[in-house]
């Protein structure tokens, strides 16, 4: 009986943790996550991840940082479709850097 107790009650510890993680999402980090989108969407075969982060995010969000960061996210599609081999590996080491962040 106490170890289901405490079993739960780690549980519902966890469920809370991740529930405030996923609401501290601020507006600045929804926009580096469409950027990441954006550049994913070039040269990465699989965005589920990135897609789910942003939906999960997105709820919260006012309209104008949703405009914002599609926006963003359709200049780093640009950018993302360079030729220059400097500007790609930027962009590649940006994709396997900063934005694993908003990975899974």
């Amino acid at each position: 009986m106490r170890l289901a107790t405490l079993t739960l009650a780690a549980v519902t510890l966890m469920t809370a943790g991740s529930a405030l993680a996923a609401g501290s999402v601020t507006d600045v980090d929804y926009l580096k996550a469409s950027r990441c989108r954006g550049i994913a969407g070039v040269t990465a075969p699989d965005t589920t991840d990135l897609d789910a982060w942003l939906k999960a995010a997105s709820k919260t969000r006012d309209s104008s940082v949703l405009a914002k960061g599609a926006n963003t996210q359709d200049a780093a599609r640009r950018e993302a479709k360079t030729t220059n081999p400097e500007r790609k590996a930027r962009l590649a080491a940006e994709l396997s850097g900063p934005c694993q962040a908003f990975k899974g």
